[in-house]
């Protein structure tokens, strides 16, 4: 539901914003506000998207502590909204599993893989759904089609013969987005999250028409932060952000806007892009196919834990090149001592990826762009008065293409043919969505794709379809490739920075 402005994305906004607020308004042990701001977001006495205005607020009381990095409370005791609030306070507070959350009473208990006849049944002299049907599963009753549910194996045959389409496959919106089939159902019919099985990739929350699912935040910490006037943030903007935030914040206003938020500058993530790329580029020639067989992409946090859940075997063959996040991470800290480096992107998973022991030194909080939107509302920063500036250059083109599917194994490809011009063709497969990405490992893992180089992306059409983005997948992939057709830097070994990749490898603190 990306580019459509729902009641859903407004919520989300307001309680964003609210939050943003309280923390820039914050004095030292005042968190009273919280009880003021479910009353905000849901104004007057009467309810306007749910049966009652106290069902409203209540859900937007979970949605503000999630957004807050809080744990949901347990509705079976009594708990004050502030339970616990005064660790948020403190900027160093890293995410506390689980990651992604399910606001119970905000399910809507959809029906999941249920097979229903729909009003459009005409009650055909064929029938054609009952002769097909291998269960006997389906009458007839007052002229039209009835489906004994008892009997129904959800084979789906008769959806496919039916002539007016009167037949239709019911399914929970989370759970058929989740690659990871980690969506199961509870006592009471709500949806549950399998934590053994998910891998944070944020779809199910993107796709919830309910706003039952919410994924933990740290708009209050890194406002904690950017408040503190000893220690400069800087914001790593990733290469998704175009058109995130609407045609009115050009590229030339990014600087400026992000200064308004507090921070003391910002760069971006296709800089560490480019030197991902160099990276796999040298691990794909020295390693394909004599110590692995295929190497896979790293830059998908999701993609990666998927392999080592499912494919343990081949998890192995997953680049252990540093992200370009943490690239970026390390260049601005070596750039700038002491500083604070806020990641700014699409993508729920790197909220995980951050908080692992051997990335938290490099990133020291990750907020997707819909987060940041928040934090606009909350300044009032109007992007039509903002002077464009100077932009963020410095990456090439490939680098800037990491966010859409398809744009790192092209990087990594181009890479090879300049620093390797004799190495010869290099096969590529790649796969977006978990689901497929799920199928291409287990072709690999049967060797289909020996030799090959693999790029895995959770999200369908690549990081510009994150589970924290605003705009559609189809405009930002428009805009990115529209600024890589006018980059000046064409390939990752035309960076200016590609000479300080050994030295930020250093630490050898790679992906566990």
């Amino acid at each position: 539901m990306r580019g459509i402005y729902t009641s859903v994305t407004d919520i989300k906004k307001r309680v964003y914003a609210e939050v943003a607020k309280l923390s820039y308004n914050y004095e030292e042990g005042n968190l009273k506000q919280m009880d003021e701001i479910p009353y905000r977001v849901i104004p007057g006495e009467v309810s306007t998207y749910r049966e009652s205005v106290f069902l409203e607020r209540a859900i937007v009381r979970e949605q503000m502590r999630l957004a807050m990095g809080l744990n949901l409370r347990t509705f079976s005791e009594h708990a004050p909204v502030t339970q616990g609030a005064e660790e948020c306070v403190l900027p160093e507070k890293y995410y506390q599993p689980p990651l992604i959350n399910i606001i119970k009473f905000a399910c809507h208990k959809c029906p999941d893989k249920e097979v229903r006849v729909t009003d459009s049944c005409q009650g055909c002299l064929a029938h054609p759904c009952k002769e097909v049907c291998p269960k006997g599963a389906i009458t007839f009753e007052g002229g039209k089609s009835h489906i004994d549910k008892e009997k129904c194996v959800g084979c789906g045959k008769c959806i496919k013969v039916c002539p007016y389409n009167a037949i239709m496959k019911m399914e929970r919106p989370c759970a058929k987005v989740c690659g990871m089939n980690a969506i199961v159902s509870d006592e009471y019919g709500r949806a549950e999250i399998n934590y053994d099985q998910c891998v944070s990739c944020g779809m199910c929350l993107a796709h919830c028409p309910f706003g039952a699912i919410a994924d933990k935040a740290q708009i209050f910490q890194l406002i904690q932060a950017i408040k503190n006037d000893d220690t400069p943030v800087y914001a790593a903007i990733a290469p998704a952000v175009s058109m995130q935030f609407g045609k009115d914040l050009t590229p030339g206003k990014l600087r400026t806007a992000f200064k308004m938020l507090g921070f003391e500058d910002i760069m971006e993530v296709a800089i560490g892009a480019d030197l991902c790329t160099i990276s796999e580029a040298r691990d794909f020639v020295n390693e394909v196919p004599e110590k692995i067989p295929f190497m896979g992409t790293s830059c998908c946090p999701s993609w990666a834990a998927m392999a080592k859940k499912l494919y343990p075997e081949q998890s192995e063959c997953i680049s252990m090149a540093l992200t370009p996040m943490v690239l970026t991470g390390r260049l601005l800290k070596r750039m700038h001592p002491g500083c604070k480096v806020a990641f700014i992107g699409p993508c729920a998973a790197k909220k995980l990826e951050a908080s692992r022991r051997t990335v938290r030194s490099d990133i020291d909080f990750v907020l997707t762009f819909e987060e940041i939107m928040g934090m606009f509302e909350a300044k009032e920063v109007d992007f039509n008065n903002l002077e464009e500036s100077e932009v963020m250059h410095g990456a090439s083109a490939d680098g800037r293409g990491f966010a859409v599917s398809g744009g790192v194994a092209d990087a990594v490809v181009n890479a090879i043919k300049e620093m390797y011009p004799d190495f010869g063709e290099v096969k590529v497969e790649k796969a977006n969505g978990l689901a497929e990405c799920r199928k291409m490992l287990a072709l690999a893992k049967a060797g289909k794709y020996n030799g090959y180089l693999l790029e895995g992306m959770a999200c369908p059409g690549g990081c510009v379809a994150g589970a924290g983005t605003l705009a559609t997948a189809e405009t930002a992939t428009k805009d990115i490739n529209n600024h890589k057709q006018v980059s000046t830097i064409k390939h990752a070994l035309q960076s200016d920075y590609q000479s300080m990749l050994d030295l930020l490898e250093e630490k050898d603190l790679q992906m566990e």
